[in-house]
């Protein structure tokens, strides 16, 4: 056989195998995704990828694998979305643009990926992912306070951790009202989550950042009612 023929083979073999991986992975986002870690089986994801449990154990050689790899691919594309959603804020830009921009980007990845939650929210999470998770969750909680730092350079060190806590505590009550819900309604969500973070940070902000509407009284701000 010829060389070039030789090195071919592993290259072709080594893709099939990212191929199938790259299934039993997309397989096993929809089951835990509506059954939960603890419920789901590796049967039941060789059944949803269409293979059998002996070729899902070529790859893998148990549930907590499988969930270990998802999770560690979801938490990369998470930290690149926080890492866009929780950039720098110029300081002319409106209150109402800057938290809109950051719970669009959130909210997409998780509309995307709902098996993130369904994973690092769930009871019975493998400890690796627990740890990874936690991890993840003190480096956002640091950018948010870095963030809000930028703008309200004089406020005590302590206020910026409860300040940084509550945003992120109000957004994950919110993603899960989100995520119960579908279309219209989801939007709603949506925009609602969005308000109660404005009319959260916006006493504590003040002039800071602009606004795109006059605040007081908040009777039927525009931005409400946009897509």
């Amino acid at each position: 056989m010829p060389a070039n023929q030789e090195k071919e083979q592993p290259r072709r073999r080594q893709a099939r195998g990212e191929r199938r991986i790259a299934q039993l992975l997309e397989a096993a986002a929809a089951v835990f995704t509506t059954s939960g870690y603890t419920a789901a089986s590796t049967n039941a994801i060789a059944r949803e990828a269409g293979v059998s449990p002996g070729t899902l154990y070529q790859f893998f050689p148990n549930k907590e694998a499988i969930a270990i790899e998802l999770g560690d691919r979801l938490m990369r594309e998470m930290r690149e979305t926080f890492g866009e959603a929780l950039a720098p804020v110029d300081p002319a830009t409106p209150l109402e643009e800057a938290v809109g921009s950051a719970v669009d980007r959130f909210i997409a990845f998780n509309c995307d990926h709902p098996v993130f939650f369904a994973l690092m929210h769930g009871p019975d999470i493998p400890g690796r992912m627990a740890e990874e998770h936690d991890a993840l969750h003190a480096t956002l909680l640091s950018r948010i306070e870095g963030l809000l730092s930028s703008f309200l350079p004089d406020a005590d060190p302590g206020d910026l951790t409860r300040t940084s806590h509550m945003c992120l505590g109000l957004y994950k009550a919110g993603l899960e009202l989100v995520l119960a819900h579908e279309g219209a309604e989801r939007d709603a969500y949506v925009q609602e989550l969005k308000y109660a973070l404005i009319r959260y940070l916006d006493p504590l902000v003040g002039d800071r950042l602009g606004h795109l509407d006059p605040l007081p009284g908040h009777a039927d701000p525009s931005w409400r009612n946009t897509p």
